[in-house]
Parts: C-alpha cells; sequence; structure tokens
C-alpha cells in the first residue's frame, strides 16, 4: 500500500525549487507539446516569483516528492492557490486531495475564508480535481495570459 505525506517545505528549500522546476517543465511541455527547455523554466519562475507564497508545501509519496502546492494571500480573507502540481506518475493516488486539503487547512490559518486559482484548458485532470473538491468556475479575477478557467472555494 501507497501513502502520501504532506509537509511545510520552505519554498526557496533545495527540495522545494526542485519540485517547482519539475512542475513547469510539465505544464511548459503540455503548452508546447515538446520538452520544456531549461531557459523556459527560467523565465517562468521569473515571470511568476513564488517569493511571496504565505505557505508552500511538498508532497511525498512513499518518502519520495511527487508534488507540491503553496498559497499567496490575496486580501484579508482570500487566498490563491499557486503551483499545485503532482507527478504524472502519481496521478490518482490521491496526492492531489492530501495537497489541497493542506493547502486548505493554511490558509483558514491565515484567515481565508475562500480560495481562488486559475488554471489551463489543457489541464483537465487538475480541473476535475477542483470540481471533485467543491471548487466552482468563476468570472475571470486576472488576465494572465495562460488562464483559460477562474475556480472559487469558499472555506
Amino acid at each position: 500500500m501507497t501513502s502520501w505525506t504532506v509537509q511545510p517545505e520552505p519554498v526557496d528549500s533545495p527540495t522545494a525549487v526542485a519540485v517547482i522546476r519539475t512542475y513547469l517543465a510539465d505544464i511548459i511541455a503540455r503548452y508546447y507539446g515538446r520538452p520544456a527547455t531549461p531557459e523556459e523554466i527560467d523565465q517562468a519562475i521569473s515571470d511568476d516569483p513564488t517569493d511571496d507564497l504565505a505557505a508552500f508545501f511538498v508532497g511525498r509519496r512513499d518518502g519520495v516528492v511527487r508534488g507540491c502546492v503553496g498559497f499567496r494571500m490575496v486580501g484579508a480573507e482570500t487566498a490563491e492557490l499557486k503551483r499545485m502540481f503532482v507527478d504524472p506518475e502519481a496521478r490518482g493516488t490521491g496526492g492531489g486531495a492530501a495537497l489541497l486539503a493542506a493547502a486548505e487547512r493554511a490558509a483558514v490559518s491565515f484567515g481565508a475564508a475562500s480560495v481562488r486559482l486559475d488554471t489551463r484548458a489543457d489541464l483537465v485532470e487538475a480541473r476535475a480535481l477542483y470540481a471533485r473538491h467543491g471548487y466552482r468556475e468563476v468570472s475571470p479575477f486576472n488576465d494572465d495570459r495562460y488562464a483559460d478557467h477562474w475556480f472559487e472555494k469558499r472555506l
């Protein structure tokens, strides 16, 4: 039997940096239909840095880093989910649910009454995960060029 653990991690730690780069490599490759280059990953980090995250979590499956999630506070009672990722080899094993639950609990501890996020149309697994966990589509709240869908959940 396999199991997930989710623990806070400093967003600038080597573990966090590595899993964020893996996440970005995955979504960049999916977007362009080819492997991401290190330069593209660096540019994505520069375009959307994570140094303002209120909390960041790393998910491990059987002790191996397989996912991550973080959030920033964008208002006194609103958290915005960022860097939600489950390694493709570990999808469908409960990691997404475990990561979401950890981020939501932490967001409440920061005073959040709702969590919002944006995602792309091609990230169908992510959209299904959010819908299963009570997120509903809302009107766009940003003009991110890669965002196609916006979600929110009341906590």
